[in-house]
């Protein structure tokens, strides 16, 4: 039988490499053109001992001015589109609203959503209900309060605008009042639940169809409301629907108070359509 050897590896010739013969110098061995590993590295590492490590201030303040950037662009459109502040500075809508009260109003209404009997409204102040506001004295962070303000931050105290509750909308003939003291609209009494009930309201007695592109507004604190009755000698006592800011959605502050603001369906469900 053939004997078997066993194979024996070549002997290697003292100073020879594993680099093939034919290699170009500087080049590796997975081909021409690829840098050689040593230098490679060497370059790599001197790159990244170059490279300074970034700042973690340097990175927590650029993140901090872009959550800040953010946060101040978004309330800028909630305030102009959405959602606007405002803060209540008088007794008027005693007991649904108090003084210091902090209101969200929905900018939706009355357009594109529709407005309705009960709703609770912002308006401008373009018939002259208010006496003009006082000039209010320029303390040293007045620029940084009206700028919270403008960006919708701080809610509205500029004082020139009035919150009232739509009673008439166009069309509606509103009357004060039937032998019980209770409004009439459209020949319909309404027994309203949200008058402050601290206090009998005086009877004004008063009798006015709402003109279209117009409503008829009260205070829920009757007798501490100087609304639509107290000014019918300035276009009727009317409010035009061009005015008004939005509809009163939530109590925001305190919090205490925090609650959403109903329009009271059920006092106006029985009032027929204007005429």
């Amino acid at each position: 039988m053939p004997e078997n050897h066993a194979r024996t590896p070549e002997p290697r010739h003292e100073g020879a490499s594993d680099v093939p013969a034919d290699a170009v110098p500087g080049t590796s061995a997975q081909g021409p053109g690829a840098p050689a590993s040593g230098a490679s590295g060497s370059r790599a590492a001197a790159k990244s001992a170059a490279k300074p490590a970034g700042s973690p201030v340097f990175a927590w303040l650029k993140e901090v001015a872009t959550v800040v950037v953010i946060a101040v662009v978004l309330s800028f459109l909630i305030k102009t589109f959405l959602f606007r502040a405002f803060f209540i500075p008088s007794e008027s809508m005693v007991n649904t609203l108090e003084v210091d009260d902090r209101i969200f109003v929905n900018l939706l209404v009355p357009e594109p959503f529709a407005l309705n009997r009960g709703d609770v409204v912002v308006f401008r102040d373009t018939k002259g209900w208010l006496q003009p506001a006082p000039e209010q004295p320029q303390g040293p962070f007045t620029w940084v309060q009206d700028g919270l303000t403008f960006v919708g931050l701080l809610p509205d105290n500029s004082e020139q605008h009035l919150v009232k509750r739509v009673i008439g909308l166009p069309g509606d003939h509103v009357v004060c009042c039937d032998a019980g003291g209770r409004l009439t609209i459209n020949g319909t009494a309404i027994n309203e639940s949200y008058i402050n009930p601290a206090e009998i309201p005086q009877i004004r007695n008063f009798d006015v169809t709402v003109p279209e592109g117009k409503v008829w507004v009260m205070g829920d604190n009757r007798n501490h409301s100087a609304d639509s009755r107290a000014h019918m000698d300035s276009d009727g006592g009317f409010i035009d629907i061009a005015d008004l800011e939005g509809k009163a959605a939530v109590i925001a502050w305190p919090l205490s108070r925090f609650t959403t603001l109903g329009n009271y369906p059920d006092v106006f469900r029985n009032v027929p359509a204007a005429p």
